[in-house]
């Protein structure tokens, strides 16, 4: 099938990559066109090197002809990042997925892009360690996906996002250079933080092609507590609580009066109430009852209908069922989904809920609110019918509406999920101009042709 590829740069890239590396058929192209967004446009070609001297190589011949370059992962995104609307290369990382390096008295693992999270967690084990990022797509997501959208999870809440647990990276530029940044260490006064910055640009200032990552010791025991509430502001004042005194819980879940609902509707046995905590400890078997007891005393006060306890494996697994269980129930109120991951001080946590349910009161639509509590980032699923243009329309509204409350509260567009196109057009109103100048010049000194992933998480510059 023809392409709108350059003849010149067909003929480099297939005599570079092979056949199993280069791919213009439309099969190829159709599987790397989409992401967990639902949305979807054609790449003009897919590559996929075997190692970082392919991946400079890419870069360097896409930029002699001006055509794009979108980084992919495993394609669990949602916010439309690694979409290629502007047509270009796709690059896959599905080739390099090798853990390089397992370096337990460094306390560090060396990675390529392709390696997925869950199998990482897996190759530790032996070790006594673990990577802390672990969303929810853990097990189907690549390190480079996380690395590029700065992942979370439940337990961002004690151990940091993906930029927290990451030492060093190597990366190629939008020049189809490589440069390397941080490495094997845990303090660094060296220069500027390049590691950090690439972390959660989405691809659009360098192709991450290997990365040194921070493992923690795996905690030798766990419990959990199940909390409900009479109303989100009682949960919301716990929240305050668990994070000021100080035994950091390890995850901190909150699920709003809608989602305990649709819950209970499917089945789950939840008692009615305005709120739910989840909260989990970590440590070893002498200091968990101690760590416990303080988080079960930090959850009471104010608005407390009922406190449950986990202390061993299955009955953690009871409390966290039902939070395994909303994600997919969701589907069960219509078939579409619109799922931004905000963030507001935790503070303002009730406010945000409040404004949550006079949204889906004015529009006329369900809309559940769940999420990481403890970092103030919440999870708002605006539920519709995509073939009903009315509700179409009435849910991109409610999604214009949230992000201007979000921002009126003092918050920002996203936790974990990244910006994408999704949120790209709000981001004018989440940052002042010159602040938007400078990302467009750090953009342009390591990316100067504007040729990776173009179009996504900056908004055109206007005049």
């Amino acid at each position: 099938m023809t392409t709108a590829l350059p003849a010149a740069l067909d003929a480099e890239l297939s005599a570079l990559l092979g056949p199993q590396g280069w791919r213009t058929d439309e099969a190829a192209r159709r599987a790397h066109g989409e992401d967990d967004s639902r949305r979807q446009a054609l790449p003009d070609a897919v590559a996929v090197p075997a190692d970082t001297a392919q991946v400079a190589a890419i870069v360097r011949a896409c930029r002699a002809h001006r055509v794009p370059v979108v980084a992919r992962g495993a394609g669990t995104g949602t916010a439309a990042g690694a979409v290629p609307f502007a047509g270009g290369v796709v690059v896959s990382f599905a080739r390099m997925d090798r853990i390089l390096d397992i370096r337990p008295d460094d306390r560090c693992a060396v990675v390529q892009p392709g390696v997925l999270n869950g199998d990482l967690q897996q190759a530790l084990q032996p070790h006594g360690l673990f990577w802390a990022p672990d969303p929810s797509s853990a097990e189907r997501c690549t390190i480079g996906g996380n690395l590029a959208c700065n992942a979370g999870g439940p337990r961002a809440v004690k151990y940091g996002t993906t930029r927290d647990n990451v030492l060093g990276l190597a990366a190629v530029t939008g020049t189809g250079e490589v440069i390397r940044c941080g490495g094997p260490w845990t303090k660094d006064a060296t220069g500027y933080d390049l590691t950090h910055l690439i972390v959660g640009s989405e691809g659009t200032l360098a192709l991450i092609v290997e990365a040194t990552l921070r493992l923690l010791p795996r905690p030798k025991a766990q419990a959990g507590l199940r909390v409900f509430y009479r109303d989100a502001a009682g949960a919301a004042a716990a929240v305050s609580r668990l994070m000021r005194q100080p035994q950091v819980p390890a995850m901190l879940e909150f699920m709003d009066r809608s989602a305990i609902a649709l819950l209970r509707c499917n089945g789950t046995d939840v008692p009615d109430a305005g709120a739910m905590l989840l909260v989990e400890a970590d440590g070893d078997e002498d200091t968990l009852p101690l760590a416990l007891q303080a988080l079960a005393d930090a959850a009471g006060g104010e608005g407390l209908l009922s406190l449950d306890v986990a202390m061993d494996g299955a009955a953690r697994d009871r409390l966290w069922a039902a939070r395994r269980a909303l994600s997919p129930a969701l589907r069960s109120i219509a078939p579409g989904k619109i799922n931004e991951d905000v963030v507001v001080p935790v503070s303002r946590i009730p406010d945000l809920v409040a404004a949550v349910e006079a949204l889906s009161a004015e529009h006329a639509l369900p809309i559940v609110a769940f999420g990481h509590a403890g970092n103030g980032n919440l999870h708002v699923n605006i539920m519709y019918h995509p073939e009903d243009p009315d509700e179409d329309a009435r849910a991109h509204a409610a999604l214009e509406a949230l992000f201007a409350q979000v921002i009126a509260l003092g918050g920002t567009l996203s936790g974990e999920h990244g910006i994408g196109v999704a949120k790209r057009d709000w981001m004018d109103r989440a940052f002042d101009a010159a602040t938007l100048a400078a990302m467009r010049a750090v953009k342009a000194a390591l990316d100067p042709d504007g040729i990776l992933n173009p179009g996504k998480v900056l908004p055109p510059a206007h005049g």
